[in-house]
């Protein structure tokens, strides 16, 4: 009986990478708990222990999904629209005789994936990823780096041209920034489009930890068709084992979290746009994984990457597309109206927290009585699928472990999303207030229950 505890504890354990923590974010203003389906009797599946421990896990449950404002940015005096960083900020620069002059700071940073979950990252500037770099086509630009971080560093400009000693390879073009210390680099730039930035010493841990950020440059001169609104969205994975607090950065592939801009949905700011608008999505790329991203309602254009905005000729429709490791891809579209997903189509890359070694137990049925007696609370789950995993975690059933998060969250108008990770939305409107309400689908144009099919359909 205790080998066969042990391996119960065991799988338990492994299972609660889950992130059984009662917790969600709802998209409508209000959660109706009252009604989970005839076949579901969750009245045992609880102690006044689990419940006590999950009040105090739990988040407000009335909290909208977050989105980025609805205010166009103006153009720049240089004729460029600024990007838009969900949860994220562009870095500011001084201009010091004709040179933009930027500042980054790497050092330890609190992060928090979304409400429950909290992290020792390094970053830069106080965020993961760091503040977006902007700048045009032929702009000098001289920024400096300092190292608050426990260990040297160093800074890599992912796919810019620039001299060999401006690449921030440690050890190779310079010498490793310690400690303390601070370098600058300063270089004309040569090209437009979307690149990145990250180190290049100890890149396993550090990156691991979250050192990133983007580095756009616009055209010098404006290109057609011009852009309503530009998004920019870094791709990151994430090994945080249940109940601790700092990523695991010898971790290959079993990551845990998937993040856009270093969060999770429902905590990933939702991109708006007005009908008829023309949006980019920048997406870049520092995970261990290539992600296929797809994009539901539009055929959208490849149009760029870090070569920059390409000939028209040579854009092509897609609606999914997969960006690589170290890749950057620029997407384009035409708004509709509605709340469009986009995700990656790594099934479980939409998921918070999964546990990969988990015993599959569809079908099987399980002794709950028998297992309670050994592991009290014990809550059998997944006989018939994983669908009321959300139920359960929104119900305090599940508490789960310290500091980890549900494997599925977030509320829609008609129900729970089921939904974590790389996953968020583009919320367009035929008309933008400055806030966005539920959108109702016009009549006729959504799919319905009805009684039964009709009569001389063949299957």
């Amino acid at each position: 009986m205790i080998n066969r505890r042990n391996l119960l504890v065991d799988f338990l354990l492994r299972g609660s990478a889950a992130g059984l923590v009662a917790a969600s974010f709802p998209l409508r203003a209000q959660q109706d708990h009252s009604g989970h389906g005839a076949h579901a009797d969750h009245s045992q599946h609880h102690s006044p222990a689990q419940h006590q421990t999950a009040a105090k896990k739990s988040v407000n449950t009335t909290k909208e999904i977050p989105t980025v404002s609805t205010q166009k940015p103006e153009l720049t005096d240089q004729g460029y629209r600024p990007v838009i960083t969900p949860n994220g900020r562009t870095l500011p620069y001084r201009l010091n005789d004709g040179v933009k002059e930027f500042h980054l700071i790497a050092e330890e940073i609190e992060h928090e994936f979304a409400p429950g979950s909290k992290i020792k990252a390094w970053g830069y500037n106080g965020s993961t990823p760091g503040p977006t770099i902007e700048a045009v086509e032929g702009d000098r630009v001289r920024i400096y780096v300092t190292n608050h971080l426990p260990e040297h560093t160093s800074i890599h400009w992912h796919g810019i041209l620039l001299p060999w000693g401006m690449d921030g390879i440690s050890g190779l073009t310079q010498p490793p920034i310690k400690p303390g210390e601070t370098f600058v680099y300063e270089f004309t730039l040569t090209q437009h489009g979307t690149h990145m930035y990250h180190p290049h010493a100890d890149e396993m841990v550090q990156m691991a930890l979250g050192m990133m950020g983007m580095f756009i440059i616009h055209p010098k001169e404006p290109v057609t068709p011009a852009v309503d609104r530009d998004y920019v969205v870094l791709l990151h994975n994430w090994a945080v084992h249940p109940g601790t607090y700092r990523p695991d950065p010898s971790v290959m592939s079993e990551f845990d979290l998937w993040t856009m801009n270093s969060k999770v949905f429902p905590a990933i700011e939702s991109m708006v746009a007005q009908t008829g608008e023309r949006v980019r999505i920048r997406v870049g790329n520092l995970s261990m994984w290539n992600h296929p991203i797809h994009l539901h309602g539009v055929q959208f254009d490849i149009t760029g990457s870090d070569g920059g905005r390409w000939p028209q000729n040579q854009w092509r429709k897609e609606v999914t597309e997969i960006v690589g490791v170290g890749q950057t891809r620029d997407l384009e579209f035409i708004a509709v109206p509605g709340d469009w997903a986009f995700h990656c189509h790594m099934s479980h890359h939409t998921m918070n927290a999964m546990g990969h070694g988990m015993p599959n137990m569809i079908g099987a049925k399980q002794p709950e009585a028998q297992l309670n007696k050994v592991l009290p609370g014990y809550m059998a789950m997944g006989e018939n699928g994983m669908a009321e995993h959300q139920v359960h975690t929104d119900m305090g059933h599940m508490p789960g472990p310290e500091n980890t998060l549900p494997m599925m969250m977030g509320e829609g108008r008609y129900g729970k999303l089921e939904m974590g990770g790389m996953f968020s939305m583009i919320r367009v409107r035929d008309q933008l207030g400055s806030k966005v309400g539920l959108y109702e689908a016009p009549a006729g144009t959504q799919a319905a229950k009805v009684a039964q099919v009709p009569d001389g359909i063949p299957r």
